[in-house]
């Protein structure tokens, strides 16, 4: 299992495109969003500055990014290519297979994390306690599991051609509709009702509870292990599944 897990460390770190998008893309649409506001002023119903209230939100996305792109697509592929055939006649088990993959999107998705804190603080002057960013980057490595459990999941429902649009629809619905890319209080009534149950606004609530110094929502807390549950109780029902389709 350790080699698997290097092999798949090595495979993710050399691919430059999928580097790209989940390490340098969350830092560069940070600058885009928040590169002409001002340190001051707060966003309405947050209690946050813009640089603040994004910088939690593009980590956030960053760390979706590299768990659920990187884990999706990989796997569907590799069913198909039947590499993942190969690997259950040696004495790998299941569960070895699924942490090479988490294990690989977890290693890209703790830069990303970094890079947008960096960015933030020495671009837009964004300043916290020690405490506060060593929670945050906890918090955020710790809740993309959520998302990453969620990448297995979509990698054994779809084949490898209809994994890429099915996971596309699933990202960007997720984090637009979860206000990672625009604070949820400029949505209408109606779709912050629906916004508030999604695990993606539970994501990056965590970090803004730390940057506020409070305690964060149970409710959010609830929706996380929820969706944990569901996600990772519907990858293993898919991977038994597909053990005994082969």
């Amino acid at each position: 299992m350790n080699s698997l897990i290097k092999l798949e460390l090595t495979r993710a770190l050399r691919n430059r495109k999928f580097l790209f998008f989940s390490v340098i893309y969350p830092s560069v649409l940070f600058l885009i969003i928040a590169g002409n506001s001002d340190s001051t002023t707060k966003l309405p119903g947050t209690g946050l500055t813009l640089p603040t209230y994004m910088m939690v939100s593009m980590a956030s996305f960053g760390a979706l990014t590299a768990v659920l792109m990187g884990n999706s697509e990989r796997i569907a592929k590799e069913r198909e290519s039947g590499w993942v055939r190969q690997l259950r006649l040696t004495t790998l088990p299941g569960r070895g297979y699924v942490l090479a993959k988490t294990a690989s999107a977890a290693v890209v998705s703790l830069p990303s994390i970094v890079i947008v804190f960096a960015v933030a603080a020495v671009v837009k002057d964004v300043r916290l306690d020690a405490w506060q960013w060593l929670a945050l980057t906890g918090a955020i490595w710790a809740g993309s599991l959520v998302f990453a459990a969620l990448g297995v999941a979509l990698g054994y429902l779809a084949s490898g051609d209809a994994v890429r649009p099915i996971t596309m629809i699933t990202y960007f619905g997720l984090s637009m509709l979860g206000g990672l890319w625009m604070p949820t209080t400029t949505f209408p009534t109606w779709l912050q009702d629906i916004a508030k149950w999604l695990p993606t606004h539970a994501y990056a609530a965590l970090g803004q509870a730390i940057e506020q110094s409070r305690a964060p929502h149970v409710q959010d807390l609830v929706v996380l292990v929820v969706s944990f549950a569901l996600f990772a109780g519907g990858a293993a029902w898919l991977y038994r599944k597909d053990t005994l389709k082969a």
